[in-house]
């Protein structure tokens, strides 16, 4: 006769880790390391179109101005004077009679992407007028952002 003895084994059956899931030190220290890597590489190229934003928003508004000049200039048969300034096409200025504006919805638009306002000149044979901002640091020509823009 032959007899069959199973043998009991006191191991237990394999069982998930005990450990809890998540992430490693090292695995965090990684992947900050990646992010920083990411940011290192994209933010020159952020704050340069951030940049050309502005001088692309002073172009533009400087557009701006000029068409609400030449509405001003049909309507009044002269562009403000120096002295009334750009203000002239958001208020009428004194003694205007057929000043038919505002010209421009607010005054916001009256002041460059830089926060410092336009500098606004009638030319001397009354040809036209001249809208300049000295770019982000207010001073006469530069490079970049800091560059003159004018009409």
């Amino acid at each position: 006769m032959v007899t069959l003895r199973f043998i009991q084994s006191t191991e237990k059956p394999s069982k998930r880790d005990d450990r809890e899931d998540g992430f490693t030190l090292v695995e965090l220290l990684v992947v900050l390391a990646i992010i920083a890597l990411i940011a290192t590489l994209a933010a020159p190229q952020v704050l340069r179109y951030l940049g050309s934003a502005k001088t692309n928003a002073a172009k533009a508004q400087i557009r701006n101005i000029e068409s609400a000049l030449e509405l001003y200039y049909v309507d009044n048969a002269k562009y403000p004077t120096a002295e009334e300034g750009l203000s002239a096409l958001v208020a009428a200025p004194a003694g205007e009679e057929r000043w038919n504006g505002p010209y421009l919805k607010g005054k916001t638009g009256l002041n460059d992407p830089w926060g410092k306002p336009y500098s606004y000149d009638v030319k001397a044979d009354a040809s036209g007028v001249s809208i300049r901002t000295l770019g982000r640091d207010g001073k006469p020509d530069g490079t970049g952002e800091d560059q003159d823009i004018a009409n």
